[in-house]
């Protein structure tokens, strides 16, 4: 059953548009973009195959997994994106007043911002119909001590129950999973719930590249948006960073003079550590990875096309290396998330090689487990 505490606005009477404009591409016509196959040059052209034809939307965005640490914060930075006009709230059964008491706990805080959202919550999976974004966090927390892949069954075996009921319920919606193991999750969920890759992708290594970011901005003392860089490969000990992608204010930190005094190997461990670190003092990660949920939904609902480094299905992108999930960099849009061909440096080809082969073998170990409890 479909709960709403308290009288709900009704959706659509927010802040976005009442109607939507449509755009139509003239000069590319039939979408033939990287993510087919053809490495044309592209100018300010939008393809109408996998993007969105509206400049803005009206959305719905489920998060099952809601009364968690990082669904409950998740829910509180997705709906302050404007392009969000439902909100529903999924926990297991038993976890009914923690759901109510959220409930109303967020039309306290929409008061208080003067903000419009029809939110519910619901025990009942059913209620998924008509998602949009379909964000799952749900699964065993990581505790002190234990790494990502420790959880691996355990948390493989719900979410295919919950990628077939997305699959069955809402197979139009996009899955944004959050589960760790996040890189083997999102497999689990792309083979379960019977979606194209496009709509099944992981938050990944999105997080661990924004952690590097900052440190890098920290040693050179510039303002984090100077600095780009990225890490691929598995969110967590063989994760890859690209430092042959690392810029400052667009130069290659390899011609900074000062980048060979960069304590790189330290930058990279504290980023591979961060997540464990912060559970050891507070027990939870909550902060970082709802924020950068939040920057995901909305790059999505705003049809921005930007380049993230998320766990999404690759087949030849990276050298040829593929047929797995795996943090690489993909363009995300309202259709879902398309990975970009890349070429990088031999040392990082083989890192993400070994990255690449010890995630495919814990996810068919997974599959192995999952499909002889069936």
């Amino acid at each position: 059953m479909l709960r709403r505490e308290l009288r709900p606005v009704a959706a659509g009477t927010g802040s976005g548009p009442e109607g939507s404009r449509l755009t139509v591409d003239v000069r590319r016509p039939w979408g033939r973009g990287v993510e087919n196959g053809f490495p044309v040059e592209r100018r300010h052209v939008v393809s109408t195959e996998d993007v969105s034809p509206q400049d803005s939307c009206m959305a719905k965005v489920t998060i099952i997994g809601a009364t968690g640490n990082v669904g409950r914060f998740a829910a509180h930075t997705v709906s302050g994106i404007p392009h969000v006009t439902e909100l529903l709230l999924i926990g297991r059964q038993g976890r009914e007043d923690i759901l109510e008491g959220l409930t109303r706990d967020f039309y306290d805080s929409f008061a208080a911002k003067g903000r419009n959202l029809d939110l519910a919550w619901t025990t009942d999976r059913e209620e998924l119909r008509g998602s949009d974004i379909v964000i799952v966090s749900a699964g065993t927390p990581r505790q002190a001590g234990q790494s990502r892949n420790d959880l691996a069954y355990k948390n493989g075996h719900l979410v295919s129950e919950i990628a077939r009921d997305v699959g069955r319920i809402a197979p139009d919606a996009i899955i944004l999973m959050i589960t760790n193991p996040v890189d083997v999750m999102t497999a689990v969920a792309l083979r379960y719930s019977g979606l194209d890759a496009r709509q099944v992708f992981g938050l990944g290594t999105h997080l661990d590249s924004m952690r590097l970011k900052a440190l890098i901005a920290s040693y050179f003392d510039v303002h984090v948006s100077e600095v780009h860089t990225r890490i691929i490969g598995e969110h967590g000990e063989t994760m890859v960073p690209l430092w042959s992608a690392t810029t400052i204010g667009g130069i290659t930190v390899n011609n900074l003079p000062t980048f060979a005094d960069l304590p790189a190997e330290e930058m990279v461990e504290n980023v591979r550590t961060a997540g464990e670190n912060i559970i050891r003092k507070i027990g939870a990660t909550i902060y970082g990875p709802g924020e950068a949920i939040g920057t995901l939904v909305r790059t999505i609902l705003g049809n921005e096309n930007r380049i993230l480094t998320v766990s999404s299905y690759v087949r030849t992108e990276v050298h040829d290396i593929g047929n797995v999930c795996i943090g690489v960099p993909a363009r995300i849009n309202r259709n879902g998330a398309f990975p970009v061909p890349i070429r990088i440096h031999e040392d990082e080809i083989a890192a993400f090689r070994h990255s690449v082969e010890t995630i495919r073998a814990i996810s068919d170990d997974v599959f192995a487990r999952i499909e002889r409890a069936e």
